[in-house]
C-alpha cells in the first residue's frame, strides 16, 4: 500500500511540472513510494554517506598530526602555569589520533551527506521546491564550518580557561587528552547543529511553511526553548556557560527572523471590490 507524500505546501504543481531528479510529479503531492521503497532508498543515502565519510577520513588521516596541534596546542598554551595534557591508558593516544580523523572526515563529507539527506525527501517535493537543493545544501555546509569555528575559536577557549581557573598550588590541573578531546567533539558537533537554524528556516520559508511573522510571534517560546538547550548541552552547570551558549543561538533566531521576511513566500494580495 503506497504511503502518503510527504507534507505540502498550499501551492498546487502545474501539469509541465517535472521533478528534475528523474521522477514525475503525481497529481496533488510529490511521488508517492511504498514503505519499502523509502527502506531501500534511505538505505541507500545512509551507505553513501557512510562512504563518504570514510573517504573523508582516510584523507584526514594522512594529515592526522596537522590537525592534533590544530586542536590541542592552543588549548596547551591556555594551560595553567605548570598544568600539561596526559594519557594513562596505552592506546588513549592512538584512539586520540583515530577520533579526530573521524571528526575531520565528517567535516570533510559534510556537504556529501546533507545533499543525500535533501535526496531522501526530494521525492516528497514539488519541482519548484526542489530547486532549493543547492542553496540548501550550501546553506547548511557553511553553518556547520561556522558553527565548529565559532566553537573552536571563541567558545571552547573561554571554556577551557574557566576549566582551568580552578587550580591552585595544591591543586594542579592535568587534563586527559580522550576526555578533552570528547568534549571538543561534542561541542563542535552541537553547535555545527545549532548553525543549521538559518538554512532550515530558509527551506521552510521558501516553501511557504515559516514565516517571519510565526518566529516574531514565538520569540518568547523560542528563547525558553534556547536556554533549555544550552542547560542541556552545557558541560557546566553555571549560568554564565549557558548563557555563552545560548547567546549564538538567539542571534541566529534573529537573522533566522531576517531570512523568512527577506525569502519568504508572498501571499497574493486579494483585490477589493468595489
Amino acid at each position: 500500500m503506497p504511503l502518503l507524500p510527504f507534507p505540502r505546501s498550499s501551492e498546487e504543481p502545474t501539469p509541465d511540472d517535472s521533478d528534475g531528479w528523474g521522477n514525475s510529479l503525481l497529481e496533488g503531492g510529490g511521488a508517492k513510494m511504498t514503505f519499502l521503497e523509502h527502506l531501500d532508498e534511505f538505505r541507500k543515502r545512509i551507505l553513501i554517506s557512510v562512504a563518504a565519510v570514510g573517504i573523508g577520513c582516510i584523507i584526514a588521516f594522512t594529515f592526522v598530526d596537522k590537525i592534533y596541534r590544530f586542536v590541542m596546542d592552543p588549548l596547551g598554551r591556555l594551560l595553567p602555569k605548570g598544568s600539561q595534557f596526559v594519557y594513562n591508558e596505552p592506546t588513549e593516544a592512538f584512539v586520540l589520533y583515530v577520533k579526530m580523523a573521524l571528526l575531520a572526515g565528517v567535516i570533510i563529507a559534510v556537504p556529501v551527506i546533507l545533499w543525500q539527506a535533501w535526496m531522501f525527501i526530494a521525492p516528497g517535493l514539488y519541482a519548484k521546491e526542489k530547486r532549493l537543493a543547492v542553496p540548501f545544501v550550501a546553506l547548511s555546509t557553511v553553518g556547520f564550518v561556522g558553527g565548529a569555528a565559532f566553537t573552536h575559536y571563541l567558545l571552547f577557549p573561554w571554556m577551557w580557561i574557566f576549566f582551568g581557573s580552578f587550580a591552585t598550588d595544591k591543586l594542579s590541573f592535568l587534563p586527559r587528552i580522550e576526555p578533552v578531546f570528547t568534549l571538543y567533539v561534542k561541542m563542535v558537533l552541537g553547535m555545527g547543529l545549532v548553525f543549521q537554524m538559518p538554512a532550515l528556516v530558509y527551506s521552510l520559508a521558501r516553501i511557504g511553511i515559516v514565516t517571519a511573522r510565526f518566529l516574531i510571534k514565538n520569540f518568547k517560546y523560542a528563547i525558553l526553548i534556547i536556554f533549555i538547550a544550552a542547560a542541556v548541552i552545557t558541560p557546566s552547570g553555571d549560568m554564565l556557560t549557558q548563557t555563552l551558549f545560548a547567546m549564538p543561538m538567539i542571534g541566529l533566531y534573529i537573522i533566522s527572523i531576517a531570512i523568512a521576511w527577506i525569502f519568504g513566500k508572498r501571499r497574493p494580495k486579494v483585490p477589493v471590490e468595489e
